[in-house]
């Protein structure tokens, strides 16, 4: 008993360092995030017991884990602005496939203890292994039982009530961290599909016609990004001035989360319509596939193509965008690795070549969705380049010049064609940009006749703010002959 009162005691402060921090005290959190947490601190605590039958042990790596999770968490939400979520646990394998993705946002020294803490709990374990029967009976009690209560607890009031929308925010400031995961996810998996869309043909598309839609890894305006109007990129502020439509994108999430944008860009489904699914729509998107573009649009004769040079197996890529109508799927296998001069990879420039030829090889309808992955970074060209900002500047050059080309390859292809070029999130640089301001990025849409020539809309804004779903309706209304 001494040693659940240790454990519930230290869980409920370690959770209360997770941010944001709660207003109330002296009591941290809610009392009925409490009694959550202290059912899912004991899972871990049953576990350890199970395996070594060490009590004091046990209890210390059972708190361990309740502070390395807040310890990650306030890592995140400093760089991206947001706490962990239920949906980054289903990310734990991509964590180890591409871990630069994921590491890049801890410190040295929290790299450091990561490290050491990998190979020092299972030696632990060993090492203090106890051959005592009825403590590790007690701890497959201690985990059935733990297990047992939590089911029917989320069925009860008051936790019914609680979390009811998804504000993560607002609920680890009021409930904790931990219990916030846990509530999120409950409602998360009672979530249904919604009802299939019913397929309709819209205006018949030119034998010829292309759609070209970019996905621009962390795409902005630098001008307002940093505050400074000297500050220009020559593609985007050409075809802005040439575009059918451009604006703000307002997308839901900074420093990363592209699944969000893209799917949203893709699937058309707003934030409110997810629900608790929008922390990572790619997770249920397989029975959403009726909402998607390349579906929506095949009755009238499109075929469609999806290009991103890296793993498809990556958020299932493979698997969704297969199911969401895509015809053809062109991947890392598709282009040649980066030089070391050029960066870790494939470059904008690769990315526009390979288009321009799909686009050019095209003997139908064709819509090309490409996503950009060379601004990923890394922003430093050494270990002794510590300018952030200049890296970031410089391969956000790179996706500008790529903009610029493909509405020149486009206009040389002599086709109707219409050119989507947005950003899929903000950066995070540490020192330059932050998740407390502004998030949106910038979008434009070219439409070109058969002379190459742009088409420009009477009365069309400049400066139309759009979400994801909102561009996707947008593009779904030009393809389709409603715009």
């Amino acid at each position: 008993m001494f040693a659940i009162i240790a454990l519930m005691a230290g869980s409920a402060m370690l959770d209360a360092l997770a941010r944001p921090r709660a207003r109330a005290v002296p009591w941290p959190r809610s009392l009925a995030g409490a009694w959550l947490l202290g059912l899912i601190a004991l899972l871990p605590l049953g576990v350890f017991l199970t395996i070594s039958g060490n009590l004091a042990v046990s209890t210390g790596l059972a708190l361990a884990l309740v502070g390395l999770f807040t310890m990650i968490s306030n890592a995140k939400r400093a760089m991206l602005g947001e706490a962990l979520v239920f949906s980054d646990l289903a990310l734990l394998g991509a964590v180890f496939r591409h871990p630069q993705f994921y590491f890049s946002a801890l410190s040295a020294t929290q790299k450091a203890l990561l490290a050491c803490a990998a190979p020092i709990v299972p030696a632990l374990l060993w090492w203090v292994f106890v051959p005592d029967a009825i403590a590790h009976l007690t701890g497959i009690a201690l985990l059935v039982g733990a297990a047992a209560l939590l089911a029917p607890t989320m069925t009860m009031p008051p936790w019914t009530r609680l979390a009811a929308v998804p504000d993560s925010e607002a609920d680890v400031q009021r409930h904790g961290l931990i219990p916030t995961v846990a509530l999120h996810w409950w409602r998360w998996r009672k979530t249904k599909d919604p009802v299939p869309l019913p397929a309709i043909a819209g205006r018949p598309p030119q034998p010829d016609e292309l759609a070209i839609i970019i996905q621009c890894e962390s795409f902005a305006d630098p001008a307002q990004l940093f505050g400074d109007a000297a500050i220009m990129l020559p593609g985007l502020v050409a075809a802005r001035d040439m575009a059918w439509a451009s604006g703000t994108l307002c997308v839901h999430g900074f420093g990363a989360y592209t699944m969000r944008t893209e799917y949203g860009v893709v699937f058309g489904r707003s934030q409110e319509a997810l629900g608790f699914r929008r922390f990572d729509p790619f997770l249920t998107a397989l029975g959403e596939a009726s909402y998607a573009l390349p579906q929506r649009i095949a009755p009238s004769g499109w075929r469609s193509l999806f290009v991103h040079p890296h793993d498809m197996r990556f958020y299932n890529r493979q698997a969704i965008m297969t199911a969401a109508g895509f015809a053809e799927l062109v991947g890392e296998e598709r282009f040649a690795p980066p030089r070391p001069e050029e960066g870790r990879y494939v470059t904008d420039a690769a990315m526009a070549a390979e288009i321009l030829s799909l686009a050019q090889a095209a003997t139908g309808p064709t819509m090309i969705y490409a996503v950009t992955i060379e601004n990923h970074g890394p922003w430093t060209s050494g270990p002794h380049d510590a300018d952030l900002r200049a890296g970031y500047l410089r391969l956000l050059g790179k996706g500008d010049a790529m903009l610029a080309t493909l509405a020149e390859g486009l206009a040389q292809l002599k086709r109707p064609a219409t050119l989507v070029f947005f950003g899929d999130h903000r950066p995070s640089i540490p020192g330059h940009t932050s998740p407390d301001g502004a998030r949106d990025t910038p979008y434009v849409m070219l439409r070109l006749d058969r002379n190459g020539q742009p088409i420009r809309r009477e009365g069309a804004s400049r400066d139309a703010a759009v979400t994801p779903a909102g561009l996707h309706q947008l593009i779904l209304d030009v393809l389709l002959g409603n715009d």
